[in-house]
């Protein structure tokens, strides 16, 4: 068996429960969030082979939730970063359509934020260099949720505004590789075991 791309999102915090958008913002992770992340770390360690490098976001929601996952953090890239929601940054979707009916990260313009055409540029950017990275062990993204989405769809060749069929919960882990050559989602938003 070949090495993985392994895409872990951060755990909770307190815009996530309520669902504001949160891109640039650098929000902590609830109490909820630092056991979710502990306990994706039990995940990831079942999964992973061998060697690995671990890149993560700079938010710190993500950088701690890969110390608490028990991960050494190789590289923090800004390459990673959640989109940036530009003016609805902090904003609901409920919100949001009470300007702009029916609006979606997936389907509308982001107002002073990123394109999902830039956001999709990013993704193989990255996408790219864990491909040549994977031929010498597992990699580990650590990052955000529409992001990580994002990656998710690039990974098999859809466009950036279909990661709205994948879904990666906080803390969720999701495990690409391929098959043959082709390239595969082999789970999709694993969750961790939470105690209690």
């Amino acid at each position: 068996m070949g090495h993985q791309l392994f895409i872990l999102r951060h755990g909770q915090t307190e815009w996530s429960v309520n669902g504001r958008h949160t891109g640039r913002t650098d929000i902590p992770l609830t109490a909820a969030g630092e056991e979710q992340a502990r306990a994706a770390g039990g995940t990831l360690r079942t999964l992973l082979g061998g060697p690995k490098l671990v890149l993560s976001s700079p938010r710190a929601r993500a950088v701690r939730t890969a110390e608490l996952a028990g991960l050494l953090v190789d590289e923090v890239t800004e390459d990673l970063a959640e989109w940036d929601y530009g003016d609805y940054e902090g904003v609901t979707t409920t919100a949001i359509r009470e300007q702009v009916p029916g609006w979606t990260v997936w389907t509308h313009p982001m107002p002073g934020g990123e394109s999902a055409q830039h956001v999709g540029a990013r993704a193989d950017k990255l996408l790219d260099a864990a491909r040549r990275e994977i031929e010498h062990g597992d990699v580990v993204l650590v990052g955000h949720g529409h992001f990580s989405r994002v990656l998710v769809a690039r990974w098999v060749g859809l466009p950036a505004n279909a990661g709205v069929h994948f879904g990666l919960d906080p803390a969720g882990l999701a495990v690409l590789g391929d098959e043959r050559g082709e390239p595969q989602i082999e789970h999709l938003n694993l969750l961790p075991a939470l105690e209690g």
